[in-house]
């Protein structure tokens, strides 16, 4: 049930970074408000596994330039994991298009809020 609830959480992140975020887009590469429902759920399940998957060994490898940036450099490994997830979909076939750094890094502090603040309602069921 929890994976479930996660997964949605990402859904509702990605679909609000999509309408706030110039440069992120859900539908048509240029109609940022068109977000395909279908494409939406795949794409937070794309970018759950990668943030599952690749994520932890980029923060591993990258733990000195963490240290360094204090904290910062996490933002930069976020920004890769949405620029990976377009990629992905976008090999798929799926309608999730990141046009850059810049709005992958916007995106990917947008998507991290509203996750923090989503998960704050989920009860840990230890």
């Amino acid at each position: 049930m929890k994976i479930l609830l996660r997964w949605i959480i990402n859904a509702v992140a990605i679909a609000v970074t999509v309408m706030v975020v110039p440069g992120i887009s859900g539908g048509e590469a240029n109609n940022a408000l068109n977000i395909d429902p279908v494409s939406l759920m795949a794409v937070a399940l794309i970018f759950g596994l990668v943030n599952a998957l690749i994520r932890p060994v980029l923060k591993l490898l990258s733990c000195p330039l963490v240290l360094l940036t204090l904290g910062l450099f996490i933002f930069i490994i976020n920004a890769a994991m949405l620029l990976l997830t377009s990629a992905i979909a976008q090999s798929l076939g799926l309608n999730f298009y990141v046009d850059g750094f810049i709005p992958a890094l916007f995106g990917s502090i947008i998507i991290s809020l509203i996750s923090i603040v989503l998960n704050l309602f989920i009860r840990d069921e230890d």
